[in-house]
């Protein structure tokens, strides 16, 4: 078990390098990088994650990192896989992310998706290390997620409860307004690009009190198009994107199936140009 003094907190970074040693994260496709697509890293996928390891391991060098997030998955299934063998890997930061594919789904309930989080953050800070818990973001500039903004705003709510309760560190996408904006996502309009993992990864090092060289990087212009252009965007993204996504929900598939953990073992992190 890690100091709990030294490590349940963000730290003060004119005391010295950041405290910790062993980062694994967990959760679903957000933390698992889709959308930002790289060879060159396990499984193919960059994501946030990986972009603030590299950060961290700057700063130390026998610093460790591990990411089992899936694609896909639910909370409860997050919680039967992930939380433990997390914990197995020893870590003294922990981010977990979860519940946003639970939250757009139609009936179900932000304060059950809750109840379920506690569970886990709970399990999480009993071991000593820092928690890092996300918000969801403002879907009130998609059309598409408009919807369930209301239920994104109270599962916030009690994000931010849980972390109080739990001494845990929050990493706030909802006011990130820099993200709400199409050029961040990629083609499926779910998924963060390149871009906008760069963006949550700023963001998630700021919660963190950790100072870094990643830099604000400005979009190219949204491209003007006519009605009749948008509409037909509109379709092929349908066709593309949401038909298999609700197919996948009336056969109770997920797109995570049959897929691994890109990171399973906490493993050092190559050193690279981050800026994007």
């Amino acid at each position: 078990m890690v100091d709990q003094e030294t490590s349940r907190t963000p730290y003060v970074p004119n005391e010295g390098p950041h405290p910790w040693r062993r980062f694994v994260a967990i959760g679903d496709s957000f933390t698992e990088g889709i959308g930002d697509p790289d060879p060159g890293v396990p499984g193919g996928h960059r994501g946030w994650a990986d972009r603030v390891a590299e950060v961290l391991a700057q700063d130390v060098d026998d610093f460790a990192y591990a990411n089992l997030a899936v694609r896909g998955k639910l909370i409860a299934q997050i919680v039967r896989e992930q939380i433990e063998p997390a914990i197995a890997l020893t870590p003294d930061l922990i981010s977990i992310c979860a519940g946003g594919n639970d939250v757009i789904r139609p009936g179900t309930d932000p304060d059950d998706i809750a109840a379920q989080l506690e569970g886990a953050v709970a399990r999480l800070a009993s071991t000593g290390a820092a928690v890092l818990l996300f918000t969801g973001i403002d879907t009130g500039f998609t059309p598409v997620f408009r919807p369930f903004r209301g239920k994104v705003a109270i599962y916030n709510e009690n994000v931010r409860a849980i972390a109080d309760r739990h001494d845990c560190i929050v990493a706030d996408q909802w006011a990130l307004k820099v993200v709400q904006d199409p050029r961040f996502f990629d083609d499926d309009r779910l998924h963060y690009n390149a871009l906008g993992h760069h963006e949550i990864a700023r963001m998630a090092l700021r919660a963190l009190n950790v100072p870094n060289d990643l830099q604000a990087m400005q979009p190219d212009p949204v491209p003007v198009r006519s009605w009749r252009e948008a509409r037909a965007g509109d379709i092929g993204w349908a066709r593309e994107h949401l038909v298999p996504w609700v197919l996948r929900r009336l056969r109770h598939q997920s797109s995570g199936d049959n897929v691994v953990a890109k990171r399973p073992e906490a493993a050092p992190v190559r050193l690279r140009d981050i800026e994007l």
